[in-house]
């Protein structure tokens, strides 16, 4: 067994200042501990004295004071604090060493009755305080950032459920949308969400109706109703009224000479003016516009 290098002198002593000793001390098992070689190093002995000291006394040193590194525990500390060192004990060790608590380190301090060990033991307990106190700090630090870190994701969540929720509510902005000739689906798209704006009502302006409206008004919610203003021009009869009430309703019709151009009001709130009549969009170049004189919409809305 290859012994440890002593330390000969009262300046050798003196490199193992408390930041020294800190950095002998290891978590092992949720403990802080050091090893039984590094302990013999500072108590200017061999490791094999320290171990028999243990043995002799084993009664003094329960689980809580001192007890033996597994494989397992072992290779994590030589593989991520590179703690054994080439010329030092365990390298190669066919045994596996001890790790002492700080109560362990003082219960071997007093058994072994020198006057070194007695000197030493003051700074290695000095360094297990202060280690206690730099992980208890640290702790605090980490909690306050894991805190602050929920806080920030919880403050992520309220944004994009906001944000979600602005995008699902967000208008389309219809200024002015000029449709050329062939445009049928683009036009027909843009009139399908303007339907789907209505949460309430949806009032349609249109001499020249049929029934390629009843399509797009599928795409209304449940609960929306529809009333149709519309001439004698109507191509739109009652029986397909009835059938689409069935299904989708409430639509209503009714036939008035008093309108020349289309219109379709969303809610009492949203009137948008539309350049061809419905039947037709697409077919030739026509433009949609949004008006927002509410007088106009509120003439309609009595209308």
């Amino acid at each position: 067994m290859e012994e440890n290098k002593l330390i000969k002198t009262e300046e050798d002593l003196e490199v193992y200042d408390r930041e020294k000793i800190r950095s002998m001390i290891y978590e092992v098992r949720g403990k802080q501990v050091m090893l039984d070689s590094d302990v013999a190093r500072l108590y200017h002995t061999e490791t094999r004295n320290i171990n028999q000291t243990v043995k002799r006394n084993i009664e003094r040193f329960p689980m809580e004071f001192c007890f033996r590194l597994n494989e397992e525990e072992l290779r994590f500390l030589r593989s991520q604090f590179v703690i054994l060192k080439k010329d030092g004990r365990g390298q190669h060790s066919k045994y596996l060493p001890y790790v002492f608590t700080e109560h362990g380190i003082t219960m071997l301090a007093g058994l072994l009755k020198s006057e070194i060990a007695i000197k030493v033991n003051i700074n290695i307990v000095n360094a297990f305080i202060e280690m206690r106190k730099f992980i208890i700090n640290n702790n605090n630090i980490l909690n306050r950032l894991i805190t602050a870190e929920y806080k920030l994701l919880e403050h992520d969540k309220k944004f994009d459920e906001v944000f979600n929720e602005l995008q699902n509510n967000k208008e389309e902005t219809i200024t002015s949308k000029i449709f050329y000739n062939g445009q049928i689906y683009d036009a027909y798209s843009l009139i399908i969400k303007i339907i789907k704006e209505a949460k309430e009502k949806i009032l349609i302006i249109d001499n020249y109706i049929d029934d390629t409206i009843l399509e797009m008004l599928s795409k209304k919610d449940k609960e929306v109703e529809v009333v149709i203003l519309t001439s004698n021009n109507c191509n739109l009869g009652k029986l397909d009224i009835e059938k689409f009430n069935k299904q989708y309703p409430t639509l209503k019709l009714a036939k008035t000479s008093i309108f020349h151009d289309r219109f379709i009001v969303i809610d009492s709130k949203k009137l948008y003016h539309i350049g061809a009549s419905l039947k037709d969009l697409g077919k030739k170049c026509f433009g949609i516009n949004r008006i927002e004189d509410i007088n106009f919409i509120k003439t309609l809305k009595i209308t």
